[in-house]
């Protein structure tokens, strides 16, 4: 290292997306004072919620990006380089081009990982021979490409196993496919087929009825407990491992027509290799305060953290309130205020035009916004969906500003 001078900030913020740009501006806005620095190595930064509907031919991706230069809130310096390891006791981190910075408190939230390489075959044949997936802002116009063109054959869905970003996602693409092939007349000369890793088609089971009532209407298949392995492009096949009530695992073949691929995901490997991570990887978090619980001067949110809730921007919302206020309160040496209750939404767009808008938080509990029967699926969830939330994270969340983020003590 030599005697380089380590620059030293108050509240150094590990990621730039969707946690980091919003707890930023929410803690300036509390405290301009503050000097915060944002770890962020990428020039652009992604509105990701809305590439489902791109997928469906019903969102512009342009409209999904923007230069991070102009999401970076005033007042935060904005450092382009990535992390590269952790130095806890020395209250430091690394980075990527050998430089080192000092904080008094640490906020991790680079996100996580899609595991591309993880699935044999895949990377060399994505956005071609039929291959796709709405998890890549490049890939998600393509999605919508296939799903004008085809008219009959066989469309395979897939979803990895847990923990990944916005559980529904997967689902939505399939359901947006089917209502275009629908009104196009061409459903039923297309085989359709949803293949899980897990058990369940939603995590949450008062959801599941009235998905399984498009899931039936639509007449998909569901392949559960069949995970993605292998992917032969240029043939038109995939293979699925899937595990039988016994526990063995079968090799099938399945050839397509077209392929949607959700990638299995992980937490960054800085943060699976460090000190700081669970038994599983993620990062260690205090379920309630979204604290590190052996490090206090150091809070997680977003979807690298290991708490139960689900991986939406949503989420990230309602903790970006209880990182700032505890955070602050623990450098005036205050109790921390704030408690998370695991709120998380995942607005499922079942058809073009109608959203079920599932919102829960830890265990399962439903936590609806609206006096609306949430198991229903609404015109008004669809706007709020394409319209309202994509308006409101650029121009409201990013900046600062706290909408419908109270967090409901049990």
């Amino acid at each position: 290292m030599g005697t380089r001078e380590i620059k030293q900030y108050d509240v150094v913020v590990v990621g730039g997306g969707s946690a980091g740009i919003s707890v930023t501006a929410s803690l300036l806005k509390r405290d301009s004072s503050l000097r915060v620095a944002v770890i962020e190595p990428n020039a652009e930064h992604y509105y990701q919620p809305a590439w489902t509907l791109v997928g469906g031919g019903a969102y512009d991706v342009k409209d999904t990006v923007r230069p991070t230069a102009r999401v970076m809130p005033k007042g935060a310096v904005w450092i382009k380089a990535s992390l590269s390891a952790f130095a806890p006791q020395r209250k430091v981190v690394l980075l990527s081009d050998g430089s080192e910075l000092g904080y008094q408190q640490l906020i991790v939230c680079p996100g996580l990982q899609l595991a591309w390489e993880n699935i044999e075959g895949l990377e060399e044949t994505l956005g071609k021979n039929a291959v796709t997936s709405n998890y890549r802002h490049d890939l998600a116009p393509y999605t919508w490409e296939l799903v004008r063109s085809l008219r009959g054959g066989t469309a395979l869905f897939t979803q990895p196993g847990m923990p990944i970003k916005c559980a529904g996602a997967p689902q939505k693409a399939m359901y947006l496919s089917c209502d275009y092939w629908r009104k196009q007349g061409v459903l039923d000369s297309i085989a359709v087929q949803f293949n899980l890793a897990g058990a369940v088609l939603f995590g949450v089971p008062a959801f599941v009825p009235p998905l399984m009532k498009y899931v039936e209407a639509y007449n998909a298949r569901l392949a559960f407990q069949s995970t993605l392995v292998k992917v032969d492009g240029p043939n038109k096949t995939a293979w699925f491992d899937v595990t039988g009530a016994d526990g063995s695992v079968t090799r099938v073949e399945k050839t397509f027509d077209m392929l949607h691929v959700v990638p299995p995901q992980q937490a960054p490997d800085v943060i699976r290799r460090s000190e700081l991570a669970d038994k599983a990887g993620w990062f260690d978090t205090d379920p309630a305060t979204l604290q590190h619980p052996r490090y206090p001067e150091i809070f997680a949110l977003g979807d690298v953290c290991g708490t139960s809730n689900a991986k939406t921007a949503a989420a990230a919302r309602k903790q970006v309130v209880v990182v700032a206020e505890n955070l602050l309160a623990l450098r005036n040496g205050a109790v921390l205020p704030k408690r998370y209750d695991g709120y998380g939404s995942c607005p499922l767009t079942v058809e073009n035009g109608k959203v079920i808008l599932a919102e829960f938080g830890y265990g399962g509990k439903l936590l609806p916004t609206f006096a609306l029967d949430p198991t229903v699926a609404r015109k008004s969830a669809w706007l709020l969906k394409a319209t309202l939330l994509p308006w409101f994270y650029w121009n409201g969340m990013l900046k600062g500003r706290e909408w419908f983020t109270d967090c409901k003590p049990d």
